[in-house]
């Protein structure tokens, strides 16, 4: 897939391209494939994030990373491009995913933002409150929530102290960046796999950069742990009949 040539890079003209890191395992979860590929109300959930990214307008390209092996994903039509080269994290991924978008047109200046496969009830309107937010920005940004529980910090078990929520967020995604921002971010880190890059605004805060917190939804969480397949059939299903 030849994406098409980049010819402006004002930040109004800019691309978007958003990039699915689709390689996983999901051991957490407790299934017996790849969780991003098991069934949530009729459909797989990566299936259900593609939806999304698919009704945004100004999404040029969604590219969904998968392992080099992988059998299971069948790419839908146009703007949705499949690349084998995951790695063995999702930084890794992530990285090969970038490369394969520079490779195939795309310009370091665009916009490439990042989501989890998994966080299957994102929404055309929060996709779109990032990239409004994060547009004129020097630097990108991520879709956020301010923490709203009492934080724990643990020793053997036990509370070993409360820790203040004030001014502490919990990272969601997309994580919105330019491309070639964040693939130097990352490159910095390949040597040592990755290590310590737990999502795409750690990779740009180690090189400097102070991303932008955008508020997300509560909505937007990661399905992870057996409990939270329940939870998400149910937010969809209370959209259908909304």
């Amino acid at each position: 897939m030849q994406l098409a040539e980049s010819t402006s890079h004002t930040n109004k003209h800019r691309k978007c391209y958003a990039l699915l890191p689709c390689a996983g395992i999901g051991s957490r979860a407790g299934t017996a494939q790849p969780k991003q590929y098991e069934p949530i109300a009729g459909r797989s959930m990566v299936e259900h994030t593609l939806q999304a990214f698919a009704a945004v307008e100004r999404m040029v390209c969604i590219l969904v990373v998968v392992a080099r092996g992988d059998s299971i994903f069948q790419p839908p039509e146009s703007p949705v491009a499949v690349a084998r080269c995951g790695g063995q994290t999702r930084a890794e991924s992530v990285f090969n995913g970038l490369d394969w978008l520079l490779a195939q047109g795309a310009d370091a200046r665009d916009w490439v933002l990042v989501h989890d496969a998994a966080r299957c009830l994102i929404t055309p309107a929060q996709i779109n409150a990032l990239i409004d937010a994060c547009m004129a920005d020097p630097v990108g940004g991520l879709l956020a929530l301010p923490l709203p529980d009492t934080l724990k910090d643990e020793r053997d078990g036990r509370v070993n102290a409360t820790i203040d929520r004030r001014q502490k967020w919990l990272a969601q995604t997309p994580q919105m960046f330019p491309i070639g921002a964040l693939r130097l971010a990352l490159a910095s880190h390949a040597n040592s796999g990755f290590s310590g890059i737990t999502d795409e605004s750690s990779a740009m805060e180690a090189a400097g950069h102070r991303p932008l917190l955008v508020p997300g939804s509560a909505s937007n969480f990661k399905v992870t742990y057996p409990d939270d397949f329940a939870l998400a059939e149910a937010v969809l299903a209370a959209r259908v009949k909304a």
